[in-house]
């Protein structure tokens, strides 16, 4: 799978599957646009797992709102929410070649229990997270309801691949639902 990611896009990832209701607007931004709060939430290489836990101060659920899969070819969109507040914090689509993972790791996302980025820190997979591409996004109708916003509120996302013990494994994109911030 050499360059396994060179096409890689929302659009790309979106179109693994038949329904695109909930696809976003997007505009590519480099990641010095990336505005706080989102900047520290996105530009770094760690999972949104523990970014989005540290920064809400909470543990997170995984919510599953589509699967494709075609043997080891494994796709879903997730929603993010918060363990306690039920709030949703972040959507993400993730497809991921399960044959580059040991198959307890695979039987784990496959399972749909526990976030993406807790089971690889779990099982102690060796992995980097590389972001390739940041994007303004503007709601959909049906993002916007699940984040609580308006059809066309902005937000922000990356896209990425992660590697599994030192080879590409997974294509990541995770968009953070809208967040008030005060400066102070």
């Amino acid at each position: 799978m050499t360059n396994w990611h060179a096409n890689l896009t929302l659009a790309a990832l979106y179109e693994l599957f038949p329904s695109r209701i909930d696809q976003p607007e997007i505009e590519s931004v480099t990641s010095d646009a990336v505005p706080e709060p989102y900047r520290e939430l996105l530009v770094h290489t760690h999972h949104m797992t523990v970014a989005v836990e540290e920064f809400y101060g909470e543990p997170v659920n995984v919510c599953v709102q589509e699967v494709v899969r075609n043997e080891n070819d494994y796709a879903r969109k997730i929603l993010l929410k918060l363990r306690d507040a039920g709030t949703v914090v972040q959507f993400g689509i993730v497809q991921i070649d399960l044959a580059m993972l040991a198959p307890d790791v695979s039987e784990a996302i496959v399972s749909q229990k526990i976030p993406l980025g807790r089971i690889l820190i779990q099982n102690e997979v060796l992995r980097t997270v590389n972001p390739i591409g940041y994007f303004r996004v503007h709601l959909s109708k049906l993002m916007a309801e699940w984040f609580g916003a308006k059809r066309g509120d902005v937000t922000f996302g990356r896209i990425g691949v992660i590697t599994a013990n030192g080879k590409p494994a997974i294509h990541v994109a995770e968009i953070l639902a809208p967040i008030a911030w005060e400066k102070n």
